[in-house]
């Protein structure tokens, strides 16, 4: 709980009433408010250099633990955390406009009735990227001060708010407002800009996230750090448990630095057409550049591009090859397609133009692919995934298909595809990793500190207890599908 004391203590005073009157249905009446700001300029009180600074060396160890569930709270402002909602309503809808099973909760300005029974959505209209807001972020009985704070996804975004849950999905920036509060530039968290937390959509299991960038990782490809949060909100009264995340290290970020070893070169998170590399679809916009923004070079995407759609590539293949190697990491891309594959995964490339990342390693000069946002990941999914033979994809997804073709990047993969299943996605190891989170979240979604009503996707808690089994069904029926496929 966080007091009133440790309130004042950093600088949050209470100021006048407000009356906040939003147009919308889900705002029945005039709500009263006690409006609360963070006052800039204020001594920064529980700020160290380990656990604030932007010279702190990211802590893996307490950011993301693999034997343990953090909490983390959030205190914001009854003014910071209806603008946020507004801006919800007015680049989605209304709260729970969509329908759904799930009932929606009741929160300081909202009082719905229950959802209209009936699927989600799958979501429509633009993406858009919802506005920040300044928040206190406490952990461990420490204070991190103006973060910003913001909703995230697009699809998953959009549903859980149509189907009346409030279990959103955050992403804190710890430094976003330092224009507004120089005291708190480069602010950390324990070496950490950035931290996206997921909210384990459309996932009964909550392994989705979590274990799939543990496999990729195993199986020897670059991927972020994950790790579960309880995440407790307080915009009015008392804090209120959001429900467990999964916590999704920043590809930007300190991981560049931890895997690669150094930051210094171009990092994309492709979207939209060009993100699927086809003919006559490059163009910069939908390359965003993460890093070395300033300088906005994007030749190496554009060679790689260039080199994919070449004439050498049936004219020699050889050189087409040659040249292909220079730019990109072969070899990484097609065991991230073999693993992806193995485990399944349809919201990504060969089916969805997202959900993957650039980087050219600096001692490379070669192109590494990166996964991310895996909550689709280790189950069949709602679009069909990538069959082994790859035979369904189509010249649109040229970075599959040319490289299929060529027999000897073919041989490759399907060696990888039986290594996968020995190894990273081993059924006996995956099984016990399985049952190992299973345990570790238990409490904290069906437990003594169970999720609540409003915010979380499961009807009962037979959905969590259940799900276990049909991870593990999973595992084993991908191990038989790889070996009757390389059997052939």
């Amino acid at each position: 709980m966080i007091t009133k004391n440790k309130i004042l203590k950093n600088g949050i005073f209470l100021i006048l009433i407000s009356i906040l009157i939003l147009n919308t249905s889900c705002y029945k009446e005039e709500i009263v408010i006690e409006e609360e700001t963070i006052t800039p300029g204020t001594g920064l009180d529980d700020w160290t250099s380990e656990t604030h600074s932007g010279v702190a060396i990211p802590d893996y160890n307490i950011v993301y633990p693999q034997d343990k569930v953090n909490r983390i709270d959030l205190l914001i402002s009854s003014k910071n955390w209806n603008k946020m909602l507004q801006d919800l309503i007015d680049n989605i809808g209304e709260f729970g406009s969509g329908g759904g099973t799930l009932p929606p909760p009741m929160f300081k300005g909202f009082e719905n009735e229950f959802a209209a029974p009936g699927d989600p959505p799958d979501g429509g209209g633009a993406d858009f990227t919802p506005v920040f807001s300044a928040a206190s972020v406490f952990f461990n009985g420490i204070e991190w001060y103006n973060v910003g704070v913001r909703f995230k996804g697009n699809s998953s975004l959009r549903s859980t708010w149509q189907m009346g849950c409030m279990k959103l999905a955050f992403r804190f920036d710890f430094d976003e407002f330092e224009g507004d509060y120089p005291e708190i530039k480069n602010q950390r968290f324990y070496g950490f800009q950035k931290i996206a937390f997921s909210n384990n959509y459309d996932d009964q299991s909550f392994l989705h996230e979590k274990v799939a960038a543990d496999i990729f990782r195993d199986a020897g490809l670059k991927a972020p750090q994950t790790a579960y949060y309880q995440i407790f909100v307080d915009y009015g009264d008392e804090p209120i448990y959001f429900g467990l995340y999964t916590a999704t290290e920043i590809v930007e970020d300190a991981m560049l630095e931890s895997q690669f070893g150094s930051n210094a070169g171009n990092c994309y998170k492709p979207e939209n057409e060009a993100a699927t590399f086809a003919y006559g679809t490059f163009n910069s916009t939908d390359f965003d550049l993460k890093t070395n923004e300033d300088f906005a070079d994007y030749s190496d995407v554009e060679a790689l591009y260039d080199i994919l759609h070449s004439g050498l590539r049936t004219s020699n293949t050889e050189q087409w090859k040659t040249k292909l190697e220079t730019i990109l990491d072969v070899d990484n891309f097609l065991k991230w397609l073999a693993t992806n594959t193995v485990i399944q995964n349809w919201d990504t490339y060969g089916v969805m133009s997202h959900n993957y990342y650039l980087y050219t390693n600096p001692y490379t000069n070669k192109i590494v692919w990166i996964p991310w946002d895996n909550n689709e990941a280790l189950y069949g999914g709602k679009r069909e995934p990538l069959s082994f033979s790859m035979n369904e994809v189509g010249n649109n997804w040229p970075l599959i298909r040319y490289l299929i073709n060529i027999p000897e990047y073919e041989t490759l993969y399907e060696n990888y595809l039986e290594d996968v299943i020995n190894d990273a996605f081993e059924p006996s190891k995956v099984k016990d990793t399985y049952s190992y989170y299973h345990n570790l979240i238990y409490d904290y979604v069906i437990g003594s500190e169970a999720e609540q009503i409003g915010y979380t996707f499961l009807k009962s808690s037979s959905d969590f207890t259940n799900s276990i089994n049909e991870q593990e069904n999973h595992v084993d029926e991908r191990y038989d599908a790889v070996i009757n496929y390389l059997s052939k």
